[in-house]
């Protein structure tokens, strides 16, 4: 059963995490909390972001929101999935074939939620706050208007 996330907030939650494995290599985050007003991820990482990183962060998932991209899902064996995304968090009785989201050529992730059709539908990524405590890196963000 798909949970039961916001569209548009759960694909930029997909967007946010894909950046911050570009920018800051921290991996996917390990625990989120996505609401439709406010949303928090939860990455392993050594310390809090700056003001100019958080920006950066902020104007590049909004760029990728901005690109209108495809979001679409893609049916694969969990060995054909292994090859291109990360497999360890799937539960064990997960069944021969793992549903993929994809977002354009930026992201692809298992997944059972629900998401929008195209990242021009998320509207504008605004990062409320960040803090650091004990290995971990928070972010709760929001979303503006379409």
């Amino acid at each position: 059963m798909p949970k039961e996330y916001d569209p548009r907030m759960h694909s930029a939650e997909h967007i946010l995490n894909q950046t911050m494995v570009r920018m800051f290599n921290t991996g996917r985050s390990f625990r989120a909390h996505i609401e439709k007003k406010k949303s928090k991820c939860d990455y392993r990482f050594n310390r809090n972001l700056t003001e100019d990183e958080i920006r950066k962060l902020e104007n590049k998932v909004n760029e990728v929101i901005g690109k209108n991209l495809q979001v679409k899902e893609e049916f694969y064996t969990l060995e054909e999935a292994k090859t291109f995304v990360d497999t360890s968090k799937l539960p064990p009785n997960v069944g021969e074939k793992i549903r993929i989201i994809k977002i354009g050529d930026y992201d692809a992730c298992p997944c059972i939620g629900q998401h929008v059709s195209e990242t021009g539908e998320i509207g504008r990524f605004k990062i409320v706050s960040t803090d650091y405590n004990d290995g971990v890196l928070r972010i709760r963000f929001k979303l503006g208007s379409i």
